[in-house]
């Protein structure tokens, strides 16, 4: 948001869309199962789910999908060439700090609803 992309005219002569698409991660591979099990353990520690909460009563383990990936990691190269910025947070962190922001979004709006 701080720097628009510039305006540019296509092959066949029209306006290209002024938007740029960047991958905002670590840059390194993330295991699906890991990542589940911080996003539980937060989800408890910041008090959005109770401590008794039953997440094997939930679970449901599939094969892969269509258009699942084994491996996958956010590559921010263009990120960092065009802002300087390399993500530096760690998976933990990051769902800490959505885990919180999600308990304080929905108890407020839940006080306006009430």
């Amino acid at each position: 948001m701080a720097k628009a992309p510039e305006k540019k005219t296509g092959e066949d002569g029209l306006s290209v869309p002024p938007y740029a698409l960047y991958n905002i991660g670590g840059g390194q591979p993330e295991n699906l199962l890991d990542f589940v099990q911080t996003l539980q353990e937060e989800l408890l520690r910041a008090g959005v789910l109770p401590q008794d909460y039953d997440f094997e009563a939930h679970e449901q383990l599939v094969p892969m999908q269509p258009g699942d990936v084994p491996v996958t990691y956010a590559d921010s190269t263009a990120l960092e060439r065009d802002f300087g910025f390399t993500p530096k947070i760690t998976l933990q962190e990051g769902l800490r700090k959505f885990a919180e922001w999600y308990r304080e979004y929905y108890k407020k709006n839940e006080i306006v609803r009430g």
